[in-house]
Order: C-alpha cells, then structure tokens, then sequence
C-alpha cells in the first residue's frame, strides 16, 4: 500500500467536498422555488414554515448526529449521514404538494444535521491547534462552494429537465461521495495511507488534548461548563442570520429584485463565493496569528471581531441599487463565514477531542433551533413589512455575539474535563 505524504489534507478534501454536496442539496429547494410554486403553491408564510421543518430535524439531529458520531466514529457515522440525506434530497422531486415539501425537507435537515458534527470531529482527530481553524476554514469552504454551485448548476437542470431532476442528480453526488470515504477514511492510528511521519507528528501534538480511551464522559455533564453554555449562545444567536441570507436570498432576489430562474443562476453565486472567501481567509487568519506567536485566545478573538464588523452591511441592502445589493449580501455572508470557521473551531479549541462530535453537535442544534425560531417568524414578518426588519436583524446578531464572548465564554482555553468543578 502506497502512502501518501500529508495526508491530513486529502482527508480534509474529503471533508470539504462532502460540506459542499451539503450544502448543494439543502439550496436546491431555494434556487429551485420559483419554478417549484408554478406546480405548487407556496406563500412566503408557508416557505418560512418549510425552512423552519428542515431547520427543526436539522437542530436536533445536529445533537443526536454528534453524539452518533462519538459512539460510532467519524468513519461510520459520516456514512450514515449522508447516505440518509441524499435519499432524502431525491425524495423532495417526488413530492406534489407542501406537506410532501415539508416533510422531505424535514428528513432531509435530520441527515444534513450530522454533517458538521462528523466534521469538526474529524478534524480534532487529525489536526493539532495550530493547524485546526485552517482546517476548519477549509472544510468550510465547501459549503460556500457548494452554496456557489447550487444556482447556476440547479438552474442549468431545471432548464434542461425539470424542477424534479434537480434534486434526484445532486442527491446521487453524496452516494457516490460514500464510496471514497470508505476506501479512504479512519483515524491517523489506524490509517494505512499515512506516512510513520506523520503518524508520530499527529500521536506528540494531540495526545496532550486527548481524553483517556477508558474515560467515559456522560452527555449531560458537558452543561456543568460555563464555555458550553457561551458556545450554544452565540450558535443561537448568528445561525439565524446565516440561514436568513442562504434560504432568502434567491427568493428576494427574484420577489424584489425581478430576477427569473436564470438571472437567479447567473447572480446568486456572488454573495456565497464571498462567504466561501471568508472561511478561507477567517481560518487562515487565526492560524497566521498563532504561528506569530499570538495565543490562542488573542487569534481567536480578533478573528471574531473582524467577522462580526462586517455583518451591519446587511442594513444597506434594501435602500440600495442592485449592484449595490449584491455588494452588502457578499461582505454579510463573507463576514458570517468568517465568524463561523472561528466559532467552529472554538468547540476543538475548548473540549477535548474525544467529546469534541458532541459538543459540536450541542452546538449545531442550538444555532439551529435559533434559526428555526427566526425562519418561522420571518415569513409572517416579510408578508406583513417587507424584507428590512429582516436584514435589520440579522445585521446585528454577530456584533452582539461578540461581546458575549467575552462575558460568557472569557479565556478560550482547553477545558480540564477531569476536574474542573461545576462553573455557570
């Protein structure tokens, strides 16, 4: 068996490439609506009512998903997941009415929840701090690639076929996906692709993170610690702005704005190109700052402070001129990416590896669960206002978050699991 050098960063391609079959599928249904309502009819109150179905299984699987993950390995557990959302992405093209939507959309949130749990779990396992919100930021990316992808290449099916095609050929991406993760994936101790090198490199820079193997650490405790609890805060709190801008964007676009399908296709991607930069550029920051002798602490902070500067933008968009428009969605969406590869990457920063998928996971569904709430609401609120209160909203979750960090959370600094005592 050959070994391949580096091979930390084929697994995080790996990883990258299935965040963005991800997020390819959950946008179907956005890029897709306009010509979905000319077979079914969706007000904007039903349209937020859908959203919040697939955000609700997204939540809680993005819970239960992380807790799988932990019992299962990444190996196993990532497997399961998106074989169960790609069979539910391609049930949504079968569907005829609003309640098929709702509940294929509801199925498909419950696989989708386990994605990133299955992510930030892989990369403790195979990155140590200094190298870890880069991986992140990588891996991140492929939502926005994804994101990216959704518009022209949904467009393009739909053109071609019909709405249906559409998500039965982007859900047979994740099956085929899971046929290279299996040949592929296990964890550095038992890989047979990775070099003796990076093996003992991997063993020296994690094993001080690490919980002993015979350490068993019960799910409800986790909530005994302070950092738990800022972490879960601030997920509420700014997932509700992420899902604003990735579920609403081509429906504002085309309510507001008079964009058709193709018009859709050919502007949409901007803004999530900019969010895809911004994971990039918001792990490498981190990373450089570190590796110049910051702490860990400092780098993460001022990361986050950059991120959620740019998030007001959002204010501007609908005085704005079109051109303009796009402009103030891609600095939002560029800076919530940004703040999401560091808030991530918090969860490996904070708790040891072995609990880090349910962390994670507790992570994922609170933020969920915040934008569930706010996609609920905000179609009653954009049928009754319009779109401003909105984008007025979602303007400034991120700096308020912030300034949470440094309530709740304080220091970001590993967690002694083993005796810390009770601290809320």
């Amino acid at each position: 068996m050959k070994k391949i050098k580096n091979f930390r960063w084929v697994i995080i391609g790996l990883v990258a490439l299935a965040t963005a079959i991800n997020y390819l599928d959950r946008q179907a249904f956005p890029v897709a609506i306009s010509e979905i309502k000319k077979s079914i009819p969706i007000s904007d109150s039903e349209y937020g009512i859908i959203n919040s179905l697939f955000l609700l299984g997204y939540g809680t699987m993005y819970a239960v998903g992380g807790r799988i993950l932990d019992v299962l390995g990444s190996r196993v557990g990532y497997t399961l997941m998106i074989v169960w959302w790609s069979l539910a992405n391609m049930a949504q093209g079968l569907v005829s009415s609003v309640t098929g939507l709702g509940i294929t959309r509801f199925l498909l949130g419950s696989g989708e929840g386990g994605g990133f749990p299955g992510s930030a779990k892989v990369v403790s396992e195979w990155f140590p701090a200094k190298e870890r919100s880069f991986a992140f930021g990588l891996f991140n990316t492929g939502s926005s690639l994804g994101a990216v992808l959704a518009p022209p290449l949904i467009a393009f099916i739909i053109v071609t076929l019909n709405w249906r095609w559409a998500f039965i050929i982007s859900g047979l991406f994740g099956l085929v996906w899971v046929l290279v993760w299996l040949k592929y994936s296990s964890t550095p101790a038992k890989s047979k692709y990775i070099t003796d090198e990076e093996r003992t490199f991997l063993e020296n820079e994690l094993k001080e993170e690490n919980v002993p193997n015979d350490e068993r650490i019960p799910w409800l405790s986790l909530f005994r610690y302070r950092k738990l609890w800022g972490l879960l805060t601030i997920k509420f709190l700014t997932d509700a702005g992420w899902f604003f801008f990735i579920f609403w964007l081509p429906k504002y676009l085309n309510d507001e704005r008079g964009l058709d399908l193709n018009g859709i296709g050919s502007i949409a991607w901007i803004p999530y190109a900019f969010a895809g930069v911004g994971s990039f550029i918001g792990g490498w920051l981190s990373s450089f700052l570190i590796k110049r002798n910051f702490s860990l602490d400092s780098s993460r902070k001022i990361a986050l402070g950059i991120s959620a500067a740019m998030l007001p933008a959002s204010l501007l968009i609908t005085e704005s001129t079109f051109a303009m428009a796009i402009v103030f969605f891609s600095m939002a969406m560029f800076g919530h990416q940004f703040w999401a590869t560091i808030v991530q990457t918090l969860a490996a920063d904070i708790f040891p590896s072995k609990i880090v998928g349910s962390v994670a996971g507790l992570m994922g569904c609170f933020g969920t669960y915040g934008a569930m709430l706010f996609s609920f609401l905000i179609g009653f609120i954009i049928e009754q206002f319009g779109y401003t209160p909105a984008f007025i909203i979602s303007g400034i979750l991120h700096p308020i978050s912030f300034i949470l960090v440094f309530i709740i959370i304080q220091k970001i600094e590993l967690v002694n699991i083993t005796t810390q005592k009770l601290k809320l």
